[in-house]
Protein backbone atom coordinates (compact mmCIF):
# COMPACT_ATOMS: atom_id res chain seq x y z
CA UNK A 1 0.00 0.00 0.00
CA UNK A 2 3.13 2.52 0.94
CA UNK A 3 4.14 1.42 -2.94
CA UNK A 4 1.16 2.18 -4.53
CA UNK A 5 0.73 5.98 -2.49
CA UNK A 6 4.72 6.79 -3.18
CA UNK A 7 4.13 5.80 -6.91
CA UNK A 8 0.88 7.78 -6.81
CA UNK A 9 2.39 11.06 -5.43
CA UNK A 10 5.45 10.33 -7.92
CA UNK A 11 3.06 10.86 -10.81
CA UNK A 12 1.00 13.21 -9.09
CA UNK A 13 4.04 15.49 -8.66
CA UNK A 14 5.34 15.64 -12.03
CA UNK A 15 2.18 16.55 -13.42
CA UNK A 16 2.01 19.43 -10.82
CA UNK A 17 5.21 21.03 -11.56
CA UNK A 18 5.14 20.58 -15.26
CA UNK A 19 1.55 22.33 -15.04
CA UNK A 20 3.23 25.38 -13.03
CA UNK A 21 6.36 25.40 -15.28
CA UNK A 22 4.16 25.79 -18.39
CA UNK A 23 1.34 28.29 -16.61
CA UNK A 24 3.47 30.50 -14.04
CA UNK A 25 1.81 33.48 -12.13
CA UNK A 26 2.27 36.81 -14.27
CA UNK A 27 4.11 37.91 -10.95
CA UNK A 28 6.77 35.31 -10.95
CA UNK A 29 7.25 33.73 -14.60
CA UNK A 30 9.35 30.54 -15.46
CA UNK A 31 12.52 30.22 -17.38
CA UNK A 32 10.39 28.64 -19.89
CA UNK A 33 7.94 31.36 -19.80
CA UNK A 34 10.76 33.97 -20.40
CA UNK A 35 12.09 31.94 -22.98
CA UNK A 36 8.88 31.84 -24.96
CA UNK A 37 9.22 35.65 -24.93
CA UNK A 38 12.60 35.65 -26.13
CA UNK A 39 11.50 32.92 -28.77
CA UNK A 40 9.14 35.40 -30.14
CA UNK A 41 11.29 38.58 -30.08
CA UNK A 42 13.74 36.00 -31.86
CA UNK A 43 11.42 35.69 -34.86
CA UNK A 44 10.20 39.56 -34.90
CA UNK A 45 14.07 39.93 -35.23
CA UNK A 46 14.45 37.27 -37.87
CA UNK A 47 12.35 39.07 -40.19
CA UNK A 48 14.64 41.29 -40.81
CA UNK A 49 17.53 39.92 -40.66
CA UNK A 50 20.44 39.71 -43.67
CA UNK A 51 21.58 37.54 -44.37
CA UNK A 52 20.17 34.56 -42.20
CA UNK A 53 22.69 31.96 -42.03
CA UNK A 54 22.94 32.45 -38.07
CA UNK A 55 19.23 31.54 -36.84
CA UNK A 56 19.59 28.67 -39.40
CA UNK A 57 22.84 27.85 -37.52
CA UNK A 58 20.88 28.11 -34.32
CA UNK A 59 17.69 26.14 -35.33
CA UNK A 60 20.04 23.13 -36.54
CA UNK A 61 21.89 23.16 -33.14
CA UNK A 62 18.54 22.63 -31.38
CA UNK A 63 17.22 19.75 -33.54
CA UNK A 64 21.04 18.14 -32.88
CA UNK A 65 19.79 18.43 -29.32
CA UNK A 66 16.21 16.80 -29.67
CA UNK A 67 17.89 14.06 -31.59
CA UNK A 68 21.03 13.40 -29.01
CA UNK A 69 18.27 13.25 -26.23
CA UNK A 70 16.27 11.25 -28.19
CA UNK A 71 18.93 8.57 -28.98
CA UNK A 72 19.88 8.64 -25.39
CA UNK A 73 16.77 7.51 -24.03
CA UNK A 74 16.08 5.07 -26.80
CA UNK A 75 19.09 3.19 -26.03
CA UNK A 76 18.30 3.60 -22.05
CA UNK A 77 15.32 2.21 -22.76
CA UNK A 78 16.72 -0.83 -24.59
CA UNK A 79 19.19 -1.29 -21.82
CA UNK A 80 16.26 -1.60 -19.35
CA UNK A 81 14.45 -4.39 -21.09
CA UNK A 82 17.59 -6.31 -21.38
CA UNK A 83 18.05 -5.89 -17.40
CA UNK A 84 14.02 -6.56 -16.81
CA UNK A 85 14.48 -9.83 -18.49
CA UNK A 86 17.51 -10.88 -16.07
CA UNK A 87 17.09 -9.03 -12.70
CA UNK A 88 19.56 -11.60 -11.10
CA UNK A 89 22.05 -9.01 -11.39
CA UNK A 90 19.80 -6.58 -9.69
CA UNK A 91 18.61 -8.46 -6.84
CA UNK A 92 21.87 -9.13 -5.86
CA UNK A 93 22.20 -5.12 -5.69
CA UNK A 94 19.52 -4.47 -4.43
CA UNK A 95 19.56 -6.91 -1.57
CA UNK A 96 22.49 -5.19 -0.11
CA UNK A 97 20.48 -2.14 0.35
CA UNK A 98 16.85 -2.90 0.66
CA UNK A 99 15.69 -5.97 3.13
CA UNK A 100 13.70 -9.32 2.39
CA UNK A 101 13.47 -10.65 -0.93
CA UNK A 102 11.07 -10.03 -3.71
CA UNK A 103 10.08 -12.12 -6.96
CA UNK A 104 11.26 -11.25 -10.59
CA UNK A 105 7.90 -9.68 -11.05
CA UNK A 106 7.82 -6.83 -8.27
CA UNK A 107 11.83 -5.91 -10.22
CA UNK A 108 10.29 -5.73 -12.99
CA UNK A 109 7.37 -3.60 -12.08
CA UNK A 110 9.62 -1.07 -10.36
CA UNK A 111 11.80 -1.19 -13.73
CA UNK A 112 8.42 -0.25 -15.59
CA UNK A 113 8.16 2.63 -13.98
CA UNK A 114 11.39 3.87 -15.16
CA UNK A 115 10.75 2.72 -18.58
CA UNK A 116 7.56 4.87 -18.21
CA UNK A 117 9.74 7.90 -18.00
CA UNK A 118 12.30 6.88 -20.61
CA UNK A 119 9.46 6.18 -23.21
CA UNK A 120 7.62 9.64 -22.65
CA UNK A 121 10.74 11.70 -22.93
CA UNK A 122 11.52 9.66 -26.14
CA UNK A 123 8.03 10.49 -27.35
CA UNK A 124 8.03 14.09 -26.46
CA UNK A 125 12.28 14.67 -27.82
CA UNK A 126 11.07 12.70 -31.23
CA UNK A 127 7.51 15.31 -31.59
CA UNK A 128 10.17 18.07 -30.51
CA UNK A 129 12.31 17.76 -33.08
CA UNK A 130 9.74 17.55 -35.86
CA UNK A 131 8.39 20.66 -34.44
CA UNK A 132 11.30 22.18 -35.07
CA UNK A 133 11.40 20.97 -38.44
CA UNK A 134 8.10 22.08 -39.00
CA UNK A 135 9.38 25.71 -37.53
CA UNK A 136 12.29 25.64 -39.75
CA UNK A 137 9.95 25.11 -42.51
CA UNK A 138 7.78 27.73 -42.13
CA UNK A 139 10.81 30.32 -41.53
CA UNK A 140 11.69 29.58 -44.66
CA UNK A 141 8.75 30.33 -46.04
CA UNK A 142 8.92 34.04 -44.69
CA UNK A 143 9.86 36.58 -47.30
CA UNK A 144 12.93 38.40 -47.30
CA UNK A 145 11.01 41.54 -48.01
CA UNK A 146 10.36 42.81 -44.32
CA UNK A 147 7.64 45.22 -45.44
CA UNK A 148 5.84 42.20 -47.09
CA UNK A 149 2.22 41.83 -45.94
CA UNK A 150 2.99 37.73 -45.21
CA UNK A 151 5.90 38.39 -43.63
CA UNK A 152 5.53 39.16 -39.89
CA UNK A 153 2.48 36.64 -39.61
CA UNK A 154 4.67 33.65 -41.12
CA UNK A 155 7.25 34.98 -38.69
CA UNK A 156 4.59 34.63 -35.40
CA UNK A 157 3.45 31.13 -36.84
CA UNK A 158 7.24 30.05 -36.59
CA UNK A 159 7.40 31.49 -33.06
CA UNK A 160 4.85 29.66 -32.00
CA UNK A 161 6.09 26.58 -33.25
CA UNK A 162 9.26 27.37 -31.75
CA UNK A 163 7.75 27.75 -28.49
CA UNK A 164 5.84 24.37 -28.81
CA UNK A 165 8.92 22.60 -29.97
CA UNK A 166 10.56 23.68 -26.97
CA UNK A 167 7.92 22.81 -24.11
CA UNK A 168 7.98 20.01 -25.27
CA UNK A 169 11.98 19.03 -25.20
CA UNK A 170 11.40 20.30 -21.76
CA UNK A 171 8.93 17.96 -20.83
CA UNK A 172 11.66 15.45 -22.30
CA UNK A 173 13.85 16.51 -19.78
CA UNK A 174 11.63 16.57 -16.75
CA UNK A 175 11.07 13.00 -17.62
CA UNK A 176 14.67 12.25 -17.91
CA UNK A 177 14.83 13.72 -14.23
CA UNK A 178 11.95 11.75 -13.34
CA UNK A 179 13.59 8.73 -14.64
CA UNK A 180 16.47 9.05 -12.49
CA UNK A 181 14.06 9.84 -9.40
CA UNK A 182 12.28 7.08 -9.99
CA UNK A 183 15.33 4.18 -9.90
CA UNK A 184 15.12 5.24 -6.56
CA UNK A 185 12.02 2.71 -6.29
CA UNK A 186 14.49 -0.02 -6.37
CA UNK A 187 15.68 0.35 -2.73
CA UNK A 188 11.92 1.06 -1.52
CA UNK A 189 9.09 3.98 -1.52
CA UNK A 190 10.53 6.37 1.15
CA UNK A 191 13.65 6.62 -0.93
CA UNK A 192 11.31 7.12 -4.29
CA UNK A 193 9.66 9.75 -2.14
CA UNK A 194 13.18 11.53 -1.18
CA UNK A 195 13.66 11.24 -4.92
CA UNK A 196 10.56 13.01 -5.85
CA UNK A 197 11.35 15.77 -3.79
CA UNK A 198 14.48 16.23 -4.49
CA UNK A 199 13.59 15.90 -8.06
CA UNK A 200 10.71 18.72 -7.51
CA UNK A 201 13.02 20.88 -5.78
CA UNK A 202 15.91 20.76 -8.77
CA UNK A 203 13.10 21.57 -11.26
CA UNK A 204 12.11 24.08 -9.06
CA UNK A 205 14.66 26.44 -8.40
CA UNK A 206 16.14 26.06 -11.35
CA UNK A 207 12.37 27.58 -13.02
CA UNK A 208 11.95 30.22 -10.43
CA UNK A 209 15.27 30.93 -8.43
CA UNK A 210 18.21 30.27 -10.22
CA UNK A 211 20.32 33.06 -11.76
CA UNK A 212 19.99 32.92 -15.58
CA UNK A 213 16.18 33.58 -14.89
CA UNK A 214 17.25 36.61 -12.52
CA UNK A 215 19.72 37.38 -15.77
CA UNK A 216 16.71 36.85 -18.29
CA UNK A 217 14.80 39.36 -16.23
CA UNK A 218 17.56 41.74 -15.63
CA UNK A 219 18.24 41.14 -12.28
CA UNK A 220 21.35 39.58 -11.98
CA UNK A 221 24.20 41.60 -14.36
CA UNK A 222 27.55 40.86 -13.62
CA UNK A 223 29.36 43.99 -12.07
CA UNK A 224 31.91 46.11 -14.33
CA UNK A 225 35.32 45.90 -13.54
Amino acid sequence: MFDATAVALFILTWNLIGWRIEHPAEQRPSVTALMSDYRRDWMKAFVTREPRIFDAQILASLRQGTAFFASSSLIGLGGLLALAGNTAPLQGVAMELAEGEFPALIWQLKLGLVGLCLTNAFLKFVWSNRLFGYCAVVMSAVPNEANDPTAQPRAAQAAELNIRAALNFNRGLRSIYFALASLAWLVGPVPLLVGTAVTIWLLWSREFASIPRAILLGEHMPTKR
